[in-house]
Order: structure tokens, then C-alpha cells, then sequence
């Protein structure tokens, strides 16, 4: 249980991070002891096939001297065959050979003291046994002590016709020291080299923990900071894991799929702000009736043609008739200029001239003009830029405080590939960062007075165009609107 809490309140960081270290410690433990047991395995086979080289050696010789021997190849005559060349034998191989009858009784030694009355200096019946029941008529009896291991081979002497003579004991002693200083050699330098393999280890682990889990923390920031209604940014995939890029993109379809339902949620508040708009207006346009009819009812209850001041009468009634009519006409005009622009009349002009005219209805001495073309040729409705150009530089003369130190806007037109760019800078107070997603809405204004339409209106001129109409403001330091609109000569 406590494993299992330690584990869920490790990071995926950390526990990639130690899998790896672990993994790597692992890893050099196995290698150690199979590295360890392959040195003991052919240490083993190294004195195994020496014995073997030695023990065909000593036969050899031992069929060399019966061949030679002039004495009978019975067992009674062993003795008599080998007592006299036991010890030359045991010289020329440097080893202690002892002879055996067929009972297991010694019958001559290359041992300078032996005794064949003595019970050590006879086969024990269990080797015996394993000699006559091996298939090849052969026993290696293994005795290991604290500090020598020895490997004494029994074997039958046999004549031409492979009868057994006698039985022949060589013992051979494995020297492992040899193979001690290897293995210690090794652990040494492999526990040298597995310092600098485990500081590797680490480094890498930490590196491919974080490499891992850093697009997993940038999904997880990037999921923190999304919201509705605000651009909500996708994530560039460089991950080569299928794993992460799928993630990826889910994110990335889940931010497109948002959009669009924030594009869907916007296109209901424009309709329901179209709707309101329409209320509007037509409480706008009902407002003046009501006191038109009241006082057309008043004048006709009141009508005296032989009133000498009747005449003076029928024109304040008439003013006040037409004043209410300009007041719905101007309503009905300010709602009708956004819902449905009057049609193009393009015409080939000169938009650097034509700007410039537009800014002389202006009479504030900070305004000023910045063209590096002399004359930019495009298909245009006159009417319709003139409008651009007032309404923007309009509000933003309105955008400075009154109390401004060394107002400044700035009208710059410049050329840009295929498109016109108009640039409307000022030093203003900015337009605040809550409500700049709603610049362009309908009936969405920051003044007290108009019906926030001027914005709207231009959106919707610079669109038929197929242009563009964008802004970058920061509160207290100014705005800068840019318009594109794509060059027609045709």
C-alpha cells in the first residue's frame, strides 16, 4: 500500500526518470554475473580439456611401454611391467601416477612413500562401481578443498585386445588463480567503467524524462489557457512519438472545434443584437409619433382660419412636424447605412489624392499625412474611402484626451504588393483590452452619444472590397487601425 501511494504521487518525470536508472542498474548487474560465470565456465573447460590432453599423454606412453614390455599382458604381470618405468613416466609428465589392480588395490606408485597394505591407497567400491558401469570405462572423482581444487581421472590399462590390465589413478590440480586475477581485473574496470555508465545513465534519463513529458506539459499549459472567445493558439508538433502526436492534434481539433463554436455562439449575439437593434429603431422611429399625432389632433381641434396669428401658428406647427420626421429619418438613415451599404459606384482614382482630400474637412494641426508614393491607381467607390478615411481619423481625434500633451495623428498610406495600406495612428488613451473582441460589433460603442455603428459600417465597406481591417492598441499609448484593400485596375 505505501509503495502504491509513493508511486501515484510521483510524477510521469520522475518515474520515467528512475525506470531508466533502474533499468541501467540492472542491466550492469546482469552483465557482471553472466561476465562472472563465463570466466568460471571456461576456467572449467580450460582444466577440463588440460586433463583430458594429459591424461591421452600418459595413455600413450603407457600403451608405448606395453607394447615394448617383454613380460606377458596379464593383470599378475603388471607390476613387473611398470615398476621399473613408473617413475620416468611420472618424470616426463610431471604428474603422480598410481597403478591399480582390477580390485582397486595399489600395486605400484610413482610416490616416493606408498604402502599397498595401506586402506588410503586403494579405490573406494563407489569408484570402482562408476568405473566398470561408465560407458567409456572412465570417472573423474572432483574433491575441492579452501584453497585447491583437484580432478583425479580413474581409467582402465588395456591390451591390443582392449582387455583391462589394471587401473590407472592421475589426479590433476586446476590452478584458478589465474583466472581469480581475471575475474578481479574485471570487476574492477568494469566497476570503473560502470561509474561513468551509471553518470551517463543519469544524464540521459533526465534528458529523455524531460524531452517525454515536455510536450505533455505544454498540452497541459496550453489546456489551462484555453478559454472561450479568445484565440486560442494550436500546438506545433515535434515530437516523433505517435503517442504525443496524437494527443496533439486531439488538442488541436478540440481548440478548431472550439472556435467554431465560439464562432456559432458569436453569429446568435449578432443576430440577437440585430434583433435588439431593430427594437431599437423602432422604438426610436415610434418615440416622435406619438407627439405628431397629439399634436395634430391639438392643431386640428384648435384650427381657426380667422385667427390673425394663424399663419405664425401653421409654421411652428410645421417646424415641429418636420423636426420629429428629420429626427426618424436620421434613425431610419444610420440604420439603413449599416444594414444594406448603397451600391458601388467604382471609379478609377488616384487613393493617395483622394485620402489627402478627405483629411482637409480637418481642422486639427496635429494630423498629418505620410505617403511615399506619389499616386497609387486603384478601382474604388470615392464615397465609400472618404468614409473610411473620416470615421477612422474621427475617432481617433476622439480617442485623445483633451488634456493631451503633443497629440499626434498619423494618416499613413504606403503600397504593399497588390494592396493598398492605410494606417490611422494616435497617441490616444487606447482601447481597453475587455471589450477590444467587441470593436466591430453592432451597436457596441465606448461614447455617450451615437448608435455604434461607424466601426461596423466600415468593416462592412472594407469586406466588399475583400480587404481587411485589423488593429493593435495598448491602453494609455495610442492605436494604430490598418486597412487593406486589394489594388483593381480593371
Amino acid at each position: 500500500m505505501k509503495g502504491e501511494y509513493l508511486l501515484k504521487h510521483f510524477s510521469l518525470r520522475n518515474r520515467i526518470f528512475l525506470s531508466l536508472i533502474l533499468l541501467s542498474v540492472i542491466s550492469s548487474i546482469l552483465i557482471s554475473a553472466v561476465s562472472v560465470h563465463q570466466f568460471k565456465k571456461e576456467a572449467h573447460t580450460y582444466h577440463q580439456y588440460r586433463q583430458e590432453r594429459k591424461e591421452a599423454s600418459i595413455i600413450e606412453n603407457i600403451n608405448y611401454i606395453l607394447t615394448t614390455s617383454t613380460y606377458p599382458l596379464k593383470p599378475e604381470f603388471t607390476f613387473l611391467i611398470f615398476k621399473d618405468r613408473i617413475q620416468e613416466l611420472a618424470k616426463v609428465h610431471n604428474t603422480t601416477i598410481n597403478i591399480y589392480d582390477l580390485n582397486g588395490k595399489l600395486l605400484v606408485s610413482s610416490a616416493q612413500n606408498h604402502s599397498s597394505d595401506n586402506p588410503a591407497n586403494k579405490i573406494p567400491p563407489s569408484v570402482l562401481q562408476s568405473i566398470n558401469s561408465s560407458s567409456n570405462q572412465r570417472f573423474v572423482d572432483i574433491e575441492t578443498s579452501s584453497e585447491n581444487k583437484t580432478r583425479t581421472a580413474y581409467s582402465f590399462i588395456k591390451d591390443k585386445e582392449s582387455n583391462p590390465l589394471a587401473i590407472i589413478k592421475i589426479p590433476y590440480q586446476e590452478s584458478t588463480e589465474f583466472y581469480d586475477n581475471e575475474i578481479r581485473n574485471f570487476t574492477l574496470k568494469f566497476g570503473q567503467v560502470y561509474i561513468i555508465m551509471l553518470i551517463l545513465s543519469i544524464g540521459i534519463s533526465y534528458f529523455l524524462s524531460n524531452y517525454i513529458t515536455q510536450n505533455l506539459n505544454n498540452i497541459s499549459f496550453k489546456i489551462t489557457k484555453t478559454k472561450l472567445g479568445q484565440k486560442n493558439e494550436k500546438i506545433e508538433s515535434t515530437s516523433t512519438s505517435k503517442e504525443i502526436s496524437a494527443l496533439i492534434s486531439a488538442y488541436n481539433e478540440m481548440v478548431e472545434k472550439l472556435d467554431e463554436s465560439y464562432e456559432k455562439l458569436a453569429q446568435s449575439e449578432r443576430e440577437q443584437a440585430w434583433r435588439e437593434m431593430a427594437k431599437q429603431v423602432a422604438h426610436e422611429i415610434k418615440n416622435p409619433l406619438t407627439p405628431m399625432r397629439l399634436s395634430v389632433q391639438n392643431f386640428e381641434r384648435r384650427f381657426d382660419p380667422s385667427d390673425p396669428d394663424i399663419k405664425t401658428k401653421v409654421q411652428d406647427f410645421t417646424l415641429g412636424l418636420i423636426q420629429q420626421i428629420d429626427t426618424m429619418s436620421s434613425v431610419a438613415s444610420a440604420f439603413s447605412s449599416f444594414a444594406s451599404m448603397p451600391a458601388q459606384r467604382d471609379e478609377t482614382l488616384n487613393v493617395a489624392k483622394t485620402v489627402l482630400l478627405a483629411l482637409d474637412i480637418f481642422n486639427e494641426p496635429y494630423i498629418k499625412f505620410e505617403c511615399t508614393e506619389t499616386e497609387i491607381i486603384s478601382k474604388i467607390d470615392r464615397t465609400q474611402l472618404i468614409r473610411i478615411i473620416t470615421n477612422l481619423v474621427k475617432n481617433a481625434i476622439q480617442a485623445i484626451p483633451t488634456d493631451k500633451e503633443n497629440p499626434s495623428v498619423i494618416v499613413n498610406l504606403s503600397l504593399q504588393e497588390e494592396n493598398v495600406v492605410i494606417k490611422v495612428i494616435d497617441n490616444g488613451k487606447g482601447i481597453p483590452t475587455e471589450i477590444q473582441s467587441k470593436i466591430f460589433e453592432p451597436k457596441f460603442t465606448t461614447k455617450t452619444s451615437g448608435m455604434g455603428l461607424g466601426l461596423g459600417i466600415i468593416k462592412n465597406i472594407v469586406e466588399n472590397y475583400n480587404g481587411t481591417i485589423t488593429f493593435d492598441s495598448e491602453p494609455n499609448k495610442g492605436t494604430i487601425f490598418t486597412v487593406k484593400l486589394p489594388i483593381v485596375n480593371n
